[in-house]
């Protein structure tokens, strides 16, 4: 489902090039559970961008589903993210003024879907994930696991084939952290691709397949 060929990351920091990624090769196929894992700085978060198409590689090519994703304008990279990627961040980055619902409804509106429409979904989906009684609340009245649960809602509004994970747990206490970690491994029992990063061992070892990220290069 997903290639990565000899890509490369580099930032411009002045006159001063940073190099982020070198030479990353790896394969994801469809249905896969894989948890990329390294330390703070070790090129992980850039590396997720990347397969969430948030931004270029400085080298090399991103295939998705056999498509170059390298090659693509902006208006076709925004409609791969819209109706083909979810995405679930550590700060969750809900809208503090939207309620639960409107949370949800965000990417279905970007997606062009009619209102009605929006609503039956994401009511469905914040059913899913046991919110059906917080629809109307706003993030400040939810608890941390709750606010990742509907950032989950989120991310299968628009029923994704591949979600990207960047570090779910990270905010959350143990317990929640666990709770959260048995929904994504529920998604992928669905049938959904999964790729979670994590500094977190106990959390990567739920992933099928384990992988290793040091100072901007993989370790398979």
């Amino acid at each position: 489902m997903l290639q990565l060929d000899h890509i490369g990351k580099v930032y411009q920091v002045g006159e001063l090039e940073a190099p982020i990624l070198s030479d990353v090769n790896l394969t994801i196929l469809r249905g896969e559970y894989v948890a990329i894992m390294g330390a703070s700085g070790s090129g992980k978060s850039t590396l997720m961008n990347i397969l969430g198409c948030l931004e270029p590689p400085s080298r090399g090519r991103y295939y998705f589903d056999g498509r170059d994703v390298t090659s693509l304008s902006d208006n076709e990279r925004t409609d791969l993210r819209n109706f083909r990627i979810g995405f679930v961040f550590q700060q969750f980055n809900l809208l503090s003024r939207l309620s639960a619902m409107e949370n949800v409804m965000l990417p279905m509106v970007y997606a062009g879907y009619p209102r009605r429409e929006r609503q039956v979904c994401a009511r469905r989906m914040l059913e899913r994930v046991g919110l059906g009684e917080r629809l109307d609340h706003l993030p400040s009245q939810l608890s941390g696991g709750q606010q990742q649960r509907v950032a989950i809602a989120r991310a299968l509004v628009n029923q994704p084939e591949l979600v990207l994970a960047d570090e779910p747990t990270g905010a959350l206490d143990t317990r929640t952290g666990q709770e959260v970690m048995e929904l994504i491994s529920q998604l992928h029992q669905e049938g959904i691709t999964i790729v979670l990063v994590t500094h977190d061992a106990a959390v990567a070892h739920r992933a099928q397949r384990l992988v290793r990220i040091e100072d901007g290069q993989l370790e398979c």
